[in-house]
């Protein structure tokens, strides 16, 4: 699905200033072809699906900078984890391209990456040269934003994680227990408590903006 439906009406979600929403990048798939050719024999994708990943990729790369940004609080590391997601999916893609779910894979490799700060941090240099390079200007997110994301980061992981994926990328509880290996009835749980969690983050930064 495509929608960004908002966490709250109040808000603009967790979706990055227009300004940052990555079309296709050459420099990306230059890059994972660079990694996978590095790397003979252990997948990568032929010539013959360049076009289908490049598909993937127009599809599917601005829902995983807003997940990957909402997970992370941070713009460049969210930039950087979703890079080196999609250099794994290109090395993968004869496998990846036959999974039910690819986009799924997609945000599993993103939450592995984004819970482990130090591997945050390596992930650009491993990958090479930066996807969105400082020539494509890329504008600060909103003070909604900002705050959102923020208060998302104030939250249990699993309750952000379920929250972000119910509410920014309008996936239904049956694919988020599908997803998390949980059970339906434990992510409608996850949801109750995350937006009551993130109501009251949101009404303390409030307060503590208005004095």
């Amino acid at each position: 699905q495509t929608s960004s439906t908002p966490i709250s009406p109040n808000t603009s979600a967790t979706d990055p200033a227009p300004a940052t929403r990555p079309g296709r990048s050459p420099c990306l798939l230059e890059n994972a072809e660079r990694a996978a050719s590095a790397r003979p024999g252990k997948g990568g994708a032929g010539m013959a699906d360049d076009s289908e990943f490049d598909d993937f990729y127009r599809g599917t790369s601005h829902r995983l900078l807003q997940y990957a940004y909402a997970m992370t609080g941070d713009l460049g590391t969210a930039q950087d984890i979703v890079q080196e997601a999609y250099i794994r999916a290109w090395q993968r893609w004869s496998r990846v391209r036959r999974y039910d779910r690819p986009e799924g894979w997609l945000r599993l490799v993103v939450v592995r990456m984004a819970t482990d700060r130090w591997r945050r941090l390596g992930v650009a240099r491993r990958a090479g040269a930066k996807a969105w390079e400082p020539g494509a200007a890329v504008a600060p997110p909103s003070e909604d934003t900002v705050l959102l994301v923020r208060a998302l980061r104030g939250i249990r992981e699993q309750e952000r994680r379920a929250v972000v994926l119910h509410y920014l990328l309008d996936l239904p509880v049956s694919e988020i227990a599908l997803e998390t290996g949980a059970a339906e009835g434990t992510v409608k749980s996850w949801l109750s408590r995350g937006r009551a969690a993130l109501a009251a983050e949101l009404t303390t930064d409030g307060a503590s903006n208005a004095h």
